[in-house]
């Protein structure tokens, strides 16, 4: 990553300083969020309706996007246009969340709803999600990159946790850690919508 451009303060800093270091923030953030979702560039052009072409330009910081083009990268993403051109030296210590916020459903359908619980507009190595499963829901992942770990926390009903070869049963109030390296399973065995928070940490 190319450090970030620093403009001192002398008298009023010239405009096209300012231009320029938004594009820059604004080509990694397009560029981490692509990674963090494991889209390519044709995905994230389809999704947002902007060329392949443009958001290389964008990544690479050589590109000056209209509000327009900006704006549906932002949406594309999830996010607001403030969101996503908000740098990280100017934001607010506290970032809220409100439960209301659709943007932070990061899967629905018959087998679970996950819901990010962390910002997703920041650099992070932590993740931090609501999982809720329905009645014979169930949540199979693959395995991530070595040495990532998962703690879980059931908040309401019971799960079976299987991560490799191993297996555990999980009530309401239990926790476990495990290896997210390989395999690993979260099954609601229980009579009813099993709620879990679910915190993901990469090595």
């Amino acid at each position: 990553m190319p450090p970030r451009r620093v403009v001192k303060k002398v008298g009023k800093v010239p405009a096209a300083a300012i231009a320029d270091a938004i594009n820059e923030d604004l080509g990694r953030r397009v560029k981490k969020l692509r990674g963090d979702r494991g889209w390519s560039l044709e995905e994230l052009a389809s999704a947002s309706g902007v060329s392949r072409s443009m958001l290389s330009e964008i990544e690479r910081q050589r590109a000056n996007p209209t509000l327009s083009v900006t704006y549906r990268i932002a949406r594309a993403f999830g996010l607001s246009l403030q969101d996503l051109l908000e740098s990280a030296d100017s934001a607010s210590s506290i970032q809220t969340i409100r439960a209301t916020d659709r943007a932070q459903i990061f899967r629905k359908d018959k087998q679970c709803q996950i819901r990010t619980l962390s910002p997703l507009n920041l650099e992070k190595d932590v993740e931090f999600y609501e999982l809720r499963l329905p009645l014979n829901g169930a949540l199979r992942s693959q395995p991530h990159v070595d040495g990532t770990r998962e703690f879980l926390t059931v908040e309401e009903g019971e799960v079976e946790l299987q991560s490799g070869n191993f297996s555990e049963t999980l009530s309401k109030g239990d926790s476990a850690t495990y290896r997210a390296d390989v395999a690993h399973t979260i099954v609601n065995s229980g009579k009813k919508e099993a709620v879990l928070f679910l915190v993901v940490i990469y090595r």
